[in-house]
Formats: structure tokens, C-alpha cells, sequence
């Protein structure tokens, strides 16, 4: 099985190109930086790192990423690895790996990503539009539970 699941932030703005032809198809590549865990250094000082993962969308997604991504928004990518190589114009072999976009979608809420300094700006709406506060989403795109609630109440165990 050859599955990859990813969360990080864009690079850059993805880079949109078309195929030519009569049934042309866009193709997006972006790179999202990957945090990894956190190691402790030797002198007990937190050092933080990432990896920066090539990605590649077809079709739908790719216009989905030329219209909603941007550099800086956390996204979730679900894939697949795919390699290949290329003989670069000095003649040397070069080895590509990239992840296929199967699936992207956001992986915070619009108002974390303006308090983070992403520029997203998807104009998908995150939270309810309620008249009454109790319930009403807060900035993180997750509701508000009243006080007073029980456990037994909530739709999950």
C-alpha cells in the first residue's frame, strides 16, 4: 500500500501550469514544510526542524489549490509517493520524489491562520450563524459548549 498523510505549511504559492491541448488540465506543484518532532540539543535547548515535501495536484485539486492556497496556509495533504527520474540539460541523472495529491483541505480555521500570519483567504466560512450565543462557534472553527452541559448530552462517548 503506498498511502502518505501530510500536515504542514505552503512554501510558497503554488506554482499553476496547464496542459495544452483541447481537453486541457491544470497541474499545481507546491512544497509544504513538515515539522517534525522536537529533539532536545545538547545543551537542553529545543531545536526545531522540518522537511519540505514536493507536491503534485491534478485536475480539480489543482485548481482548488490555485484558488484557495497560498503561502503559509497549514494544509492536510493525503497522497501517494512517486518517484521518477530525468536526465538534467549536463547530462546527469536526476531522482524526483514527489507526493500526489489525492485529497487537501485545511487544516486550521481562517481566523488561526490570520492570527498565525498565514494569508488564507478561502472564503469558506468556518463556525454557525446562530442568532442565540450558546453553541455559536468561536475563532477556531469549534463551538462554544454551554455551561451546564452534561457528557451524556454531546453526540460523541
Amino acid at each position: 500500500m503506498n498511502k502518505v498523510i501530510l500536515m504542514g505549511r505552503l512554501t510558497r504559492d503554488p506554482d499553476i501550469r496547464y496542459t495544452q491541448g483541447e481537453n486541457s488540465m491544470a497541474i499545481a506543484r507546491y512544497t509544504i514544510a513538515v515539522d517534525r518532532r522536537v529533539r532536545r540539543a545538547e545543551g537542553g535547548n529545543n531545536e526545531q526542524s522540518a522537511d519540505f515535501i514536493g507536491c503534485v495536484a491534478f485536475g480539480r485539486s489543482a485548481e482548488f489549490a490555485e484558488k484557495y492556497l497560498h503561502q503559509g496556509t497549514k494544509i492536510c495533504v493525503e497522497g501517494r509517493i512517486q518517484t521518477g527520474s530525468y536526465t538534467n540539460k549536463d547530462g546527469q541523472k536526476v531522482y524526483t520524489t514527489d507526493v500526489v495529491v489525492e485529497n487537501q483541505e485545511f487544516a486550521e480555521s481562517k481566523n488561526a491562520a490570520a492570527s498565525n500570519g498565514g494569508s488564507y483567504n478561502a472564503g469558506r466560512s468556518y463556525g454557525s450563524s446562530g442568532a442565540s450565543n450558546e453553541g455559536s462557534s468561536i475563532g477556531d472553527g469549534f463551538m462554544n459548549i454551554p455551561d451546564g452541559v452534561e457528557d451524556e448530552g454531546l453526540p460523541f462517548n
